[in-house]
Order: C-alpha cells, then sequence, then structure tokens
C-alpha cells in the first residue's frame, strides 16, 4: 500500500494504492476488487487494473491506519495491507468586515469574520470566533455553515477589531483584523444672558443662568448632559456651578440662588461649557453676564 502525499492537510485529495501480487511458487496477476478502510469513514472498494493496482482519491482521510483488503479471485487468494497517513489541521485565513464603516457613534454596527481553508486543505471550518477591540468588544460567536460568524453593537469606538479563529480538530487557529471609524456627534452650545445681583445681606447672587444643548444634526435637545458655568472676570474663570440638562436640553442654575464671589461682577461674560460624553462631542457657548445692584433682591 501506499498514500500520497503523507503526510497531507485535512480536506487534501489523498491517492491510496494497493498493489496485488502473486506469491512464489504462483504466477500471473490477480484480477478482482480491493475494499479499502480507514479513518474518516473510508469505506470503498475498487478493482484491480491489468497490472493488478487499486487506487483511489480521497479528500475525507483522518489520521490513522487505512486498510487494504484484496478480496481474492478463483486462482487468487485474499490478502491484506496497511498504511498509516497523518493528516494535520489545515491552515486557515480569517477575513474580517465592518458594515457600516465609519459609523456614527451609537449606530448599530454589523462585524463579521469569514474563515476560509487554505489550500491544499478544503473544507469549511467550523467552531467559533472571539471578537475584541475598542468599547469593550468581548464576544465569542460560531460560526454558521458558511463559516461565517457575525455580531452587531452600538456601543463601538474608533480602533481595531480582532476576530480569532480558535481553531478546530481539523483547523488551525488564524487571526484577522478590521479598523473601525465612529465619529462622535457633533453638538452645540447656546446660553441665555444673567444677571449678577446684590441680596439685602449685601452678598452677590445668580438667580438664573441657562444653557441649552443640542445635536448640531438633528437639533434635539441632549438630555442627561452635564453643563458647567464660569464667569469669566478679570481675575480668570470662576466656577458658577454645574446642572444636568433635562429632556429639553436645557441646563440650569435656578433657584435656590447662587452665592457668588465679589470678583464675580468684573466679568462682562459666562461661559457654558459640555466637555463631552460618550458619543457627544464637546461644545460651549458665551453670553453676557451683568452686574445690576440695584434694587437689591430678597
Amino acid at each position: 500500500m501506499t498514500a500520497s502525499p503523507n503526510p497531507s492537510v485535512c480536506g487534501q485529495s489523498v491517492t491510496v494504492c494497493a498493489t496485488v501480487s502473486t506469491d512464489a511458487p504462483g504466477s500471473g496477476t490477480p484480477t478482482g476488487t480491493v475494499t479499502f478502510t480507514g479513518p474518516g469513514g473510508l469505506n470503498q472498494t475498487v478493482a484491480l487494473d491489468a497490472s493488478g493496482k487499486a487506487c483511489l482519491a480521497t479528500g475525507s482521510l483522518a489520521s490513522g491506519t487505512v486498510t487494504a483488503q484484496y478480496n481474492g479471485a478463483a486462482c487468487f487468494n485474499p490478502s491484506t495491507g496497511t498504511a498509516t497517513v497523518t493528516v494535520n489541521p489545515a491552515a486557515t485565513t480569517t477575513a474580517v468586515t465592518a458594515s457600516p464603516n465609519p459609523s456614527v457613534c451609537g449606530q448599530s454596527v454589523t462585524v463579521c469574520a469569514t474563515v476560509t481553508t487554505n489550500a491544499p486543505g478544503s473544507g469549511t471550518p467550523t467552531g467559533t470566533v472571539t471578537f475584541t477591540g475598542p468599547g469593550g468588544v468581548n464576544v465569542t460567536v460560531a460560526l454558521d455553515a458558511t463559516g461565517k460568524a457575525c455580531f452587531s453593537s452600538t456601543s463601538l469606538t474608533s480602533g481595531t477589531i480582532t476576530a480569532h479563529y480558535n481553531g478546530a480538530a481539523c483547523f488551525t487557529a488564524s487571526t484577522g483584523t478590521v479598523a473601525i471609524t465612529s465619529t462622535t456627534v457633533s453638538t452645540t452650545m447656546t446660553a441665555a444672558p444673567a444677571q449678577i445681583r446684590v441680596r439685602l445681606n449685601g452678598t452677590l447672587v445668580i438667580q438664573t443662568m441657562s444653557a441649552t444643548l443640542k445635536n448640531s444634526t438633528t437639533n434635539a435637545g441632549i438630555p442627561g448632559m452635564t453643563v458647567t458655568f464660569r464667569a469669566n472676570s478679570v481675575v480668570g474663570p470662576i466656577v458658577l456651578g454645574t446642572a444636568v440638562t433635562d429632556a429639553n436640553g436645557v441646563a440650569t442654575l435656578a433657584p435656590p440662588t447662587r452665592t457668588v464671589p465679589a470678583t464675580a461682577v468684573t466679568a462682562p461674560t459666562y461661559t457654558a461649557s459640555f466637555v463631552g460624553s460618550g458619543c457627544y462631542a464637546s461644545s460651549s457657548a458665551t453670553a453676557a453676564l451683568t452686574f445690576v445692584p440695584i434694587p437689591p433682591v430678597p
């Protein structure tokens, strides 16, 4: 018996041959059939040719012993031969795609890995792919019948996603990557003029100060974001306080009144700023800040 190539890889076509000869003192070329059995479910009967040789090609072998059973004929006794074959895992390639790419932060993006078998191997890889990357991505997905694994996420950030095929009995592991771009949502801030007033007890206060944070594309208010208010005084910025935007994107420093230091009266303007968060880019706006000494407020 012979097997070629040997060793081979999973899915590679291997030709197995058995040559049946007559032992002395007999002579002549045996006729009839040879039945090949072995690992990978091999069980096939092949007729001997005029030279007493029977061959078959198969891509489904596994490592182990292939047996060739000559089934005998009227003038020839049966006989058996064996060959040990080694079938190694086939190398694979993992290709990764992301769609849409680029995307907008918060948009659903589908990432797919397609695992294929490298020649001379064949067959569709099985097993799982582990995806890792920016935005805390760490998910393992089973390959489907076509060798493809996908997941979707709305929390991806710009960077590189790695898809690692974890391999299987007949397929080696492989890794692929895809660079994704996720742009932040631009924002706009508007601020309303405000006043510094004097209380009856002589302290300085700001009774109401507000700013509105919106999505630049949709013009919709962005809720739940922190806005910082600073008076632009001659001695430098003075933090007046922070407020969280409401359902309409409005952040308000409102009653109870906000006490401010005396240096705040030198500020002709104030700035409302949003430092950015999650999918939203930073923005700020400056508005007039007027000192109104009279009449005093309670």
